[in-house]
């Protein structure tokens, strides 16, 4: 069993949010006490609560029951930005010590618990410090999002090697249609079965809810255990 499991992207804005959430309803779906975490998240925006972020605020509301938003995205920041860039504007710096606070919080909580990354897999958060270091120090699977447009092949077959090489157990890839005119996708899709060195967990089409698609994932919930 896989208590928890860590959301990568190809990029950034290929959809890791709709995936995570698309994931979380479907481990719900199938009887699992299930949250989802944004451990470090960007573009927030200052509210009567504090700092909050759409896609963590998504990832509460999909999961089983809301946790407290500090435990979902324990590193808010201000600026649109890459992660270390929005820290120095903030006047901070980035450490693991907090999200595994806040990580260990929600284990100790929810049966599963998604992890979804931010950026793509070498986004840098501080010094010497990178999403994939969130994956690669709490021992996590990788599950793979390929944002379905062109281009995408070279993207996902880099980030499956860069995964491979930072020494991370890739579970699966899933894939999400942002293009809903993109050519020749089900040769694309062949092609990514055929390349990519893990098992694909589903396929999310454009424009369906996360709720509505969440059959989509049941081979990513199976793969979970």
């Amino acid at each position: 069993m896989t208590a928890a499991v860590f959301i990568a992207g190809t990029d950034t804005g290929i959809g890791k949010t709709h995936a995570a959430c698309t994931l979380l309803h479907a481990l719900r779906a199938a009887g699992h006490q299930a949250c989802g975490m944004k451990p470090v998240a960007s573009g927030c925006a200052m509210t009567a609560d504090g700092l909050r972020n759409d896609d963590a605020l998504a990832l509460q509301a999909a999961s089983s029951t809301a946790p407290p938003y500090a435990a979902i995205n324990p590193v808010a920041l201000r600026d649109p930005l890459s992660p270390h860039l929005a820290a120095a504007h903030d006047g901070v710096q980035i450490s693991l010590a907090p999200m595994r606070v806040a990580f260990d919080q929600l284990l100790g909580g929810y049966q599963r618990v998604v992890v979804e990354g931010v950026g793509g897999w070498l986004v840098p958060l501080a010094p010497q410090l990178f999403a994939a270091d969130i994956a690669k120090q709490w021992q996590l699977p990788v599950i793979l999002v390929v944002g379905l447009r062109l281009g995408c092949l070279n993207h996902a077959l880099l980030s499956a090697q860069a995964i491979s090489a930072d020494g991370c157990r890739l579970l699966g890839w899933i894939g999400n249609c942002i293009d809903p005119a993109m050519d020749a996708l089900e040769e694309n899709l062949a092609t990514l079965r055929e390349l990519l060195p893990a098992p694909c967990l589903g396929v999310l089409p454009y424009g369906v809810a996360p709720v509505q698609a969440a059959s989509e994932l049941a081979p990513a919930v199976s793969a979970l255990g």
